[in-house]
Parts: structure tokens; sequence; C-alpha cells
């Protein structure tokens, strides 16, 4: 079974036709045309998506689902127009058994070629890998794309670590032969960022259409503090349904677990945490002159412990949280899952007026480098967009 997929935006186009966005502005007219699907066997010729509710050649059959239209052609082969909901779906011409929670050993639950609008909400093919409707042989082409993403480069750039085909106009699929590779993904990656940077939002997609996501939450619920909470609230309502939560400091301990991908968000509030937890908060009164090491180059005024950390203020403290974050390396290091974490750059911000806070800075900062050092891939996102940080 051969498949033509002669267009692949949304709506009239991309760029679409008299919007004056930047990213339409970056593509000549026609760069790409409306979604067309032509699915070809030897019983005949079927066009996605289906828009008149007239028959099917022979030997083909098609069911509205609820994750979309389920074609099955004649030779057995199964795709999901994703892009059409189950009330706009034509009648079926014969039933077909549902895709949810279909069983492993149902034959055919599994669809040999998804046609879906990742720009959308890219979690529903999560869900879909976790329930079997796709897996590592499915084809996954990205149709309906448009001026949501800014450029196609952007859109290569999602759609390989959602494991998608991005293809031009005009591709021609042969689903007889066997399904390409996904690109390799990052075992570590550290996202760094200001805040409002964008940095958590882009972890969240990276990992957007992962089967399993164990989300881990560092941050306090916001109990007794209304605006904290609403932001907390935020967060969750943005996950994907099927993603697990942890709220949990123990950062160690997940990454010396078997177990899916971990999102980490963030650091910077796991520091804080560990302050609390280790009591390291100095409480001495401010030096006037400023002796409290605000100015101490990284690593070269001689404090103890892996992070440069000590002093005379809370000493048995900061030791105990230079020995959490020497643990929380080690694990980095040694981890098999694969992990995403948020972290905020220090290193941009004005010198803080607390001696808390100038602690609470030189740590993270330490920590940020030092996890640096053990992963596969580094950024910084500023204004949303992401910057790779290359060795």
């Amino acid at each position: 079974m051969k498949v033509l997929i002669s267009g692949t935006a949304r709506g009239g186009g991309w760029p679409v036709p008299g919007c004056g966005c930047a990213s339409c502005a970056r593509l000549s007219p026609g760069h790409r045309r409306p979604t067309e699907v032509v699915v070809s066997a030897a019983a005949g010729t079927v066009r996605l998506p289906l828009v008149d509710g007239g028959p099917l050649p022979p030997g083909y059959r098609v069911a509205a689902t609820a994750d979309g239209l389920v074609l099955v052609a004649p030779g057995g082969g199964r795709i999901l127009d994703a892009t059409a909901s189950p009330a706009s779906s034509p009648a079926p011409s014969a039933p077909v058994s549902g895709l949810r929670e279909a069983p492993d050993d149902e034959p055919g639950a599994r669809c040999d070629l998804v046609l879906m609008d990742v720009l959308d909400r890219p979690e529903r093919l999560g869900d879909m890998r976790r329930r079997g409707v796709a897996d590592e042989r499915t084809r996954v082409v990205a149709v309906n794309v448009d001026h949501r993403v800014p450029t196609e480069a952007e859109l290569a750039r999602r759609t390989a670590l959602w494991g998608v085909l991005a293809v031009p106009d005009g591709t021609v699929l042969d689903l007889a032969g066997p399904a390409p590779a996904r690109a390799p993904r990052p075992p570590r990656t550290l996202l760094l960022g200001g805040a409002r940077s964008g940095k958590s939002a882009e972890a969240e997609l990276r990992l957007a259409a992962e089967p399993e996501v164990l989300y881990v939450a560092t941050g306090p619920s916001g109990d007794g503090d209304a605006e904290w909470a609403r932001r907390v609230r935020a967060h969750r309502d943005r996950r994907p349904a099927h993603w697990d939560t942890a709220e949990t400091i123990d950062l160690a301990g997940l990454l010396r677990t078997p177990g899916p991908s971990l999102l980490v968000d963030g650091l910077g509030t796991w520091v804080a945490a560990v302050f609390d937890e280790c009591d390291a908060w100095p409480d001495a009164p401010e030096s006037p002159d400023g002796a409290d090491g605000a100015d101490g180059a990284d690593g070269a005024d001689g404090r103890a412990g892996a992070d440069g950390l000590g002093g005379a203020d809370g000493l048995g403290g900061l030791e105990a949280v230079s020995a959490r974050c020497d643990e929380l390396v080690a694990a980095w290091r040694r981890t098999r899952r694969r992990v995403v974490a948020v972290s905020d750059e220090t290193g941009l911000g004005v010198v803080p007026a607390t001696a808390g806070g100038r602690m609470f800075r030189d740590v993270l900062g330490r920590l940020n480098q030092r996890l640096a050092l053990e992963s596969e891939e580094v950024a910084l996102v500023v204004a949303g967009r992401l910057l790779p940080l290359p060795v």
C-alpha cells in the first residue's frame, strides 16, 4: 500500500493567505498546500480527509474512534486520520473494532500510519503510544502544519523530538517497507533560563510525545500562598493527563531507580528546599563591608565542600547542602533513565542583597555547572527561544 502526501498544511495552506505574521512572511506563497492524502491499493484509491461520506472502493473499511477516523485497506493496513473528529466522520461501511484500550493480542489494533496535527496537542501521540495505537513501527506524519510554528527548521526540530515525520508536499510513503528508525534522544538534558523564559514549556515539549513520563515537582505546594498556588495549578493544568507526578526532593533516589522518563522542574526550588531541610540559611547579621564573600570567584575562595561551600555562618548546614549536591551529581552521572531538568540561570541577575540570597546563587550556579558537565545536551532558553550550549 502506498500513500501520497500531496498536501500537509492547515486550512488555506502555509503561509496563510493574507497573514502578516513573521512565520508566514518567511515563506513563499504555496509553500505547503492544504492537507490531502491519497491512499492507493489494488482495490482502488481513497482520499483523506473524507469529506463527502460517499462509498468506499471494495475492500476498504472505515470507522470513527475516539482518536479519529481509522481507514482499513484491503490488505489489512490501518491508517488513522487523527485530524478527523468522531462527530464529523462518515458512517462506517463495515464495523471496525475500536482502538482504545485494545488488548495486545487483538490483531490490527496498532496503526501503520497516523496523520496528525502534532502542533495542536503532541501529548495525544504520547497517549496513543501508551495505549498501543502507535509504536516504533508506526509512521506518524505531521499534517495541518501552519504558522503556529515559526520556521520549517523549528518544525523539523520538534517533530524529531517527537518521533514524527515532517515531510514535504508530494512525498510518497510505501507502507510495505520498514518504518524509519527514530532519531536517538539525549539521555540527559539540562535546560537553563531566567524567570518566564519558557524553559519549563520547552522541557514539557521535549517529552510531550512519550508514552510515560514522571513529572517531578520540587517546589512547595502553595498551601497558604494564593499567588504561588495559582502558579502550581497552571503548571498542573498544562501537563498531559496520562503523565504521573511526584512531589519530592529525593531526586537522587529517582535517578537511581529504573522507570520512565523524568521531567524535573526545577533545580532552583530543589536547592531552596535542601537549604530548608539542612537548616543552612544564615541567620547572622550582614557584614557592613560585604565580607560574606559576595564577590568571591567561583570555587576560588577556599571554602569547604565540592561546591566551595562553607564559612563561619551555618557551616554544618552548608556542608550538608554540599553533600546533597554531590549525591545528586553522582546519581545524575550514573542514571539509566532519560531525564530533562529545568534550572534557573543565576549568572544573569544582580548580586542578591542578602547573604542567604548569595549563598543560594552560588550553590545553584555551581550545581548547574557540574550537571552540565555530565549532560549530553545543555541549552539556554531566552524569550521562548532555544540556544544550544555546545561543549
